[in-house]
């Protein structure tokens, strides 16, 4: 019979303890939306999920040093599609009442590989509730705006924003927008 190993007296290096932070930062925010992700970002390579391609995109790209050893996400960098489907043009978000929001965008049907029958993927969440809020579809391409409600427990709270297209057999996606971030009164 053998016996357990036993931990040596190895002491992870400071670059090791960065890199483990980095990890966990991204992880617990991606977690959420892995579903999601592992639609619409990018095609698997070999023996690297969607999720583990999205997982290293944000360790590399979309975290930033708080100043106490940890990190914080950089919500610009985020991205919640990745692809080579024609993205949003213009994209905004403005502020309606009752905790419901309106995005916009131009119609760009027929630039590349777009169509009037793309669906909006949007993300929208709250840093202060650690929650997320996805619509999918919220609606096609050729609408142009589309009204996105938001629960009424998220008043007064900060809500960042992204929105992506998908073809309407899911099977591309284009690379996400951040559209910014609103406060809900």
């Amino acid at each position: 019979m053998r016996s357990l190993p036993t931990r040596g007296t190895y002491t992870a290096t400071q670059l090791q303890i960065e890199q483990r932070e980095r990890f966990k930062t991204a992880v617990m925010f991606l977690t959420p939306i892995k579903n999601l992700l592992s639609e619409y970002f990018g095609k698997p390579q070999g023996d690297k999920s969607s999720f583990n391609l999205a997982t290293g995109y944000h360790i590399k790209n979309a975290l930033l040093p708080d100043g106490l050893g940890g990190y914080v996400i950089d919500y610009p960098k985020v991205l919640i599609g990745k692809g080579d489907l024609r993205g949003i043009s213009n994209g905004g978000v403005t502020l309606d009442t009752n905790q419901e929001v309106t995005i916009s965008w131009d119609d760009n049907s027929g630039q590349g590989n777009a169509a009037t029958t793309d669906e909006l993927v949007v993300v929208g969440y709250c840093e202060a509730l650690g929650l997320f809020e996805t619509a999918n579809p919220a609606g096609t391409r050729n609408l142009t705006t589309v009204q996105l409600p938001l629960p009424a427990y998220w008043a007064g709270q900060e809500i960042q924003l992204w929105a992506t297209f998908v073809t309407a057999d899911y099977k591309q996606a284009a690379t996400s927008t951040y559209l910014g971030a609103v406060t809900l009164t």
